[in-house]
C-alpha cells in the first residue's frame, strides 16, 4: 500500500452546526465541500478531517490531535467556548478530551515524550 493521506471521518447530525464548531476548534473553515453531505479540512500533507451527515461515509468515532502546547490550546479553546476536560497523564504524553456536539470524542495530546515501543 502506497498511502497518500488519511482522513478521520466523523458523523454529524447537523453539518452546519458541526462545521461551525470545528471551525472554532481548528481556527479556520473547511478547505473542501465535495458533496452536500461532506466538508473536509486539509490538516497536513498526510491527513485531514471529514465531517459528514451520510452514515455510509462516517461513523461515530474518536480523533486524536497532537498539539505542541496543550495549555495554550486549552486557553485558546476556552476563549471560544470549547472546554477541555482535566489533564490526563498518559504513558507518553499529556492528554485532554472534549466531545463535539454529536458526542464524538476528541483527544488533544502533546507529542510523545519518548519513542513508542
Amino acid at each position: 500500500m502506497n498511502l497518500q493521506k488519511i482522513y478521520s471521518a466523523l458523523l454529524t447530525a447537523d453539518l452546519a452546526a458541526a462545521e461551525a464548531w470545528y471551525t472554532k476548534l481548528l481556527g479556520r473553515g473547511p478547505d473542501f465541500r465535495p458533496m452536500d453531505t461532506l466538508v473536509q479540512w486539509e490538516l497536513s500533507e498526510q491527513g485531514g478531517l471529514a465531517l459528514s451527515t451520510d452514515d455510509e461515509i462516517a461513523g461515530r468515532g474518536v480523533m486524536f490531535l497532537i498539539v505542541d502546547d496543550l495549555p495554550a490550546e486549552r486557553r485558546r479553546l476556552q476563549g471560544l467556548g470549547i472546554v477541555l476536560g482535566a489533564d490526563i497523564e498518559g504513558d507518553y504524553s499529556m492528554l485532554a478530551q472534549v466531545r463535539d456536539p454529536d458526542g464524538n470524542v476528541l483527544t488533544l495530546a502533546t507529542p510523545p515524550s519518548r519513542p513508542y515501543p
